[in-house]
């Protein structure tokens, strides 16, 4: 076996001589993969149908998108923001969270005290595509045009979305928010028709969340839901909360997908002649005739923007992780000490860059994969 000092020096020499770091980029999305590809929908929603069966995988966004990852949008590509991506209630209704300095050309964005980390909101269907269409193209200025989607003004032309391009970010669809909310096979431990009523992997009513001074959930619990206006903070009957805090999630990792901030998806509804677009998952004024239940998605104009209404992202899955060398539990410590066994063992399984057999390059090459996460 290789002992973990071998391991610390070796994984130093990896750091040191190869410069293994990668710069982290602006905004770093967090995402959970939603895998039991080829499901089938949702034989006991009521009002939409069998909704949720999606034939892929993907990922979806763990946290609803925070004001301090929308200011940072912001910042890059809003100097003059002639797309109307800043609303100024963002930074004068006491749920808002983003302020806006300086003037036309030289706009400059901060989040409000206590706010970086709540759903932004006041954010219009056309705010979240752009800022998918920023992340997709490498969160450069200028970019929010195109890219899974591509944009006239206020219209929507195109949607390009490659499910083999992980670089990709956009808006989930109806099935996707829906499967990655509430979907958990019965044989991994899900209800008997696989769908859970709540997204806190409970078919009973969530407990309302209560707040702290500064926002956070006060009472959290794996069923705990930021709804009926029990998250009373900052003067407010009801408020956004810190995304994650109530400490519920859905069966694939995602917080939040009840109560707290409503959340544009991709799909739209010509229902009253109107391009509507979707939005689904509740807020912290829900109740429980109406708005609680991911069933209870809606269309909306596309250029709404209130204090409950924000969003999350999705993303294709990602291909293999070469460096998940042992094929369990993801990128973990094991699978360095695994490495290590192989490759001091001679084992061919070792030969990680494939270039010329089984040499010293390989195990660097292994560990900066490992370091870099992949």
């Amino acid at each position: 076996m290789v002992s973990k000092s071998i391991f610390s020096v070796v994984a130093c020499a990896a750091f040191t001589g190869l410069g293994a770091s990668v710069a982290s980029a602006q905004v770093a999305i967090e995402f959970r993969t939603v895998g039991n590809a080829g499901n089938a929908g949702d034989p006991g929603n009521p009002t939409s149908g069998p909704l949720g069966a999606v034939a892929y995988e993907y990922r979806i966004g763990a946290f609803e998108v925070t004001n301090a990852q929308y200011a940072a949008f912001l910042n890059a590509v809003a100097a003059s923001d002639p797309r109307g991506l800043f609303n100024a209630n963002m930074g004068t209704d006491p749920r808002g969270g983003i302020t806006r300095s300086g003037t036309t050309g030289s706009f400059t964005y901060t989040v409000r005290p206590n706010m970086g980390n709540k759903p932004v909101n006041f954010v219009s269907s056309l705010d979240a595509l752009r800022m998918a269409n920023w992340l997709t193209n490498g969160q450069g200025s200028g970019s929010t045009e195109s890219g899974a989607y591509t944009l006239n003004g206020n219209t929507v032309t195109a949607i390009t979305r490659d499910l083999s391009n992980p670089n990709q970010v956009f808006l989930p669809t109806r099935n996707e928010w829906y499967k990655a909310a509430l979907h958990q096979p019965a044989s991994q431990g899900g209800d008997t028709d696989n769908f859970w009523k709540f997204a806190t992997q409970s078919n009973d009513f969530p407990i309302v969340g209560t707040a702290t001074a500064t926002g956070d959930i006060a009472n959290p619990s794996a069923t705990t839901v930021n709804w009926q206006r029990g998250a009373d903070w900052n003067g407010q009957n009801g408020n956004v909360t810190t995304v994650g805090s109530c400490l519920n999630s859905s069966f694939y990792g995602a917080f939040d997908m009840n109560g707290n901030v409503q959340e544009w998806l991709q799909d739209t509804s010509t229902l009253g002649g109107l391009n509507n677009r979707f939005i689904a998952g509740g807020t912290f004024f829900a109740v429980p005739t109406f708005g609680i239940l991911p069933e209870d998605s809606f269309p909306a104009p596309p250029l709404s923007e209130d204090s409950a209404t924000g969003f999350r992202f999705a993303s294709p899955a990602l291909p293999p992780c070469r460096a998940d060398f042992n094929g369990v539990e993801g990128v973990t410590l094991n699978d360095i000490f695994d490495y290590l066994n192989a490759w001091f063992a001679g084992n061919t399984s070792a030969d990680f860059n494939g270039v010329g057999g089984l040499t010293v390059e390989d195990l660097f090459d292994y560990l900066n994969a490992w370091f870099a996460g992949c």
